[in-house]
């Protein structure tokens, strides 16, 4: 149970170095989120090129097929 402690105190430093772990944590998890957030957002957007892309290109070949 001692070495605990002491790993816990970290040598007398802990009052900055658990806080420094904590906002490093919470800064990871805050970039994961925004960072899937972005993504979905692109892919949403990449679907509707390609749906908008799609249809163009059949009634283009729609049009076509009718001359």
């Amino acid at each position: 149970m001692g070495n605990i402690s002491a790993f816990l105190d970290m040598g007398g430093y802990s009052q900055y170095v658990w806080p420094a772990y904590g906002l490093t944590a919470l800064v990871l998890v805050v970039l994961l989120a925004v960072s899937l957030k972005a993504m979905r957002a692109r892919e949403r957007e990449l679907g509707a090129s390609e749906r908008h892309r799609r249809k163009r290109r059949e009634d283009r070949s729609g049009r076509q097929d009718e001359t």
